[in-house]
C-alpha cells in the first residue's frame, strides 16, 4: 500500500487469465516463510522492497493445496516505483476504485477486506 491506494497487477500469461488483475505475490517456496515469499515476490516481479503487514481477509481455496493468503505490506523506500516486470501492467488502486478493474476470482473474494483496509 501507498498513500491510502493498494497495488494491483494485470496478468500477462497464461492465456485463459491474462488481462485480470491479481494483488502481487506468489507461491512460498519449500522452507520460506510466506512473509518471506511475499518479500521475494514483490523483487521478482516488481524490483521493490516491501514491508509486510498483517494478515487482510480470510484463506481463499485456489485449488486441492492451493490458497490464496493475503497480507498488507508498504513499500520499504515510499520513493520507489514498482514495475511491471513480469505482468503487462500496474495500478494504483483507493477503495473507490477497486471494481475499476476485473479482478481474478480469488483476488475479487477480498474486495471487502481490502476496501475495509483502505479506509
Amino acid at each position: 500500500m501507498r498513500g491510502g491506494a493498494l497495488l494491483a497487477q494485470q496478468r500477462a500469461y497464461p492465456p485463459e487469465v491474462a488481462g485480470l488483475w491479481e494483488l502481487p505475490g506468489g507461491r512460498v517456496e519449500p522452507g520460506e516463510s510466506e512473509r518471506t515469499a511475499l518479500r521475494r515476490e514483490c523483487v521478482e516481479e516488481l524490483g521493490v522492497e516491501i514491508e509486510v503487514g498483517a494478515r487482510v481477509g480470510p484463506n481463499v481455496p485456489l485449488r486441492a493445496g492451493l490458497v490464496l493468503k493475503v497480507y498488507a505490506a508498504e513499500l520499504t523506500d515510499p520513493e520507489a516505483e514498482p514495475k511491471p516486470l513480469d505482468h503487462k501492467g500496474l495500478r494504483w488502486l483507493r477503495a473507490a476504485a477497486l471494481d475499476s478493474v476485473q479482478w481474478l476470482p480469488a483476488d475479487l473474494e477480498l474486495l471487502p477486506e481490502l476496501r475495509a483496509l483502505l479506509g
